[in-house]
């Protein structure tokens, strides 16, 4: 991966390791995380190379994976101005049509939250976030110190998906999204990648970030579909095509 003190914005900064925990993606593996510190001097510029190092942001926390021997997690990205969708993904875009989009700075709202619990109970049911309160729902996805949007998803006056989303100066980085849950056939998380591709594209950035792909983790397996995809690897980003 980038070397941290060769970039000297970067080199300015603190790194630590956090204490081994349970990998969220692959059962019965231990993890580690490379978290930056102090939390407040991650600002839009150094935001900006953290991105581009493989860092990604929960709440005022950035951090990427230090898990010795394993490699599993790739940092991703869309190539935007070269990315057209397939048919499935086509079909998605027509079956949300209808829904209007509103974009705007972080805040809280019950309605936002109510949609997030309905969300983690049905598609993410004992793994510790359904039972987030509001101050953690907060602290994960309202609190920020870099340029973050909300992405408000309206089908008529019904909310069906939310996004949080941060601007970098190369592209645009998607940090969260939770959606309806009792409506799977109409792809919301297909549509809403889609959506954010093409606002990248409008807003003449190159890349979409899209986390961590996961060999081996079959949560991640969608991030396959959103070719030319790059991943970075020793330091530098370059295609990247998983089977």
């Amino acid at each position: 991966m980038t070397h941290l003190n060769d970039i000297p914005l970067l080199a300015q900064l603190q790194y630590y390791l956090t204490s081994p925990y349970a990998c969220s993606y692959l059962p019965g593996r231990i993890a580690r995380s490379q978290v930056v510190t102090p939390a407040h001097l991650v600002n839009k510029s150094a935001y900006n190379q953290l991105i581009r190092a493989g860092f990604r942001r929960s709440g005022l926390f950035t951090y990427r994976p230090q898990c010795g021997e394993c490699t599993a997690c790739v940092p991703v990205r869309v190539v935007v101005d070269e990315f057209g969708p397939n048919r499935s993904q086509k079909r998605a875009m027509k079956r949300n049509a209808m829904l209007d989009v509103t974009m705007t700075s972080p805040y809280y709202d019950p309605e936002h939250f109510a949609l997030y619990q309905r969300y983690q109970t049905f598609r993410h049911s004992g793994g510790g976030m359904d039972h987030d309160d509001r101050e953690q729902y907060m602290q994960f996805l309202v609190a920020s110190h870099v340029d973050t949007r909300l992405l408000l998803f309206r089908e008529g006056k019904q909310l069906q998906m939310l996004s949080v989303v941060d601007k970098v100066e190369d592209g645009l980085s998607a940090v969260y999204t939770f959606f309806n849950p009792a409506l799977p056939a109409r792809s919301f998380g297909v549509f809403n990648i889609l959506w954010q591709i093409n606002l990248a594209r409008e807003l003449h950035l190159p890349y979409l970030y899209l986390g961590y792909w996961v060999d081996g983790s079959r949560k991640m397996v969608y991030k396959q579909q959103y070719q030319p995809l790059q991943g970075l690897v020793d330091g530098d980003w370059r295609a990247w095509t998983k089977a």
